[in-house]
């Protein structure tokens, strides 16, 4: 089991700007709080990510990541101390990140994926 983090707030603002940072090199990525949560969207379109703090007393600082199908089962069952099942978003494929566990390699990575699942393209370049 990886340990886990203390969050102190310094260190709660810390990831959520490293993740900020982040989603903004994503091409028409927006923040907007949603339900009181920092959330992205693609556009005006599709939210992809949001990162919730004790959501309803869960005790989790914790990003949910729009998923591909299968890939939440997948993520779950391989490595339950990085991922788990979200409430309210999992029936739509959504998986929940630890961010006191998991690396940020791979939490940028399913953000990334998150991104070009619900919509987002990066331009295309001229060869």
């Amino acid at each position: 089991m990886t340990k886990k983090r203390a969050w102190t707030a310094a260190k709660k603002a810390a990831m959520l700007a490293k993740i900020r940072a982040l989603c903004e090199t994503f091409p028409r990525a927006v923040e907007r709080p949603s339900h009181g949560a920092p959330t992205w969207f693609v556009g005006k379109g599709k939210s992809f990510a949001n990162v919730t703090d004790n959501h309803h007393g869960d005790g989790r600082f914790a990003l949910w990541v729009a998923a591909p199908p299968g890939a939440l089962a997948m993520l779950v069952d391989s490595n339950p101390d990085h991922y788990f099942v979200p409430p309210y978003v999992a029936h739509l494929g959504w998986v929940g990140v630890h961010l006191d566990r998991a690396p940020w390699s791979a939490i940028a990575s399913v953000l990334e994926q998150a991104f070009l699942l619900r919509g987002g393209r990066y331009p295309q370049t001229k060869d």
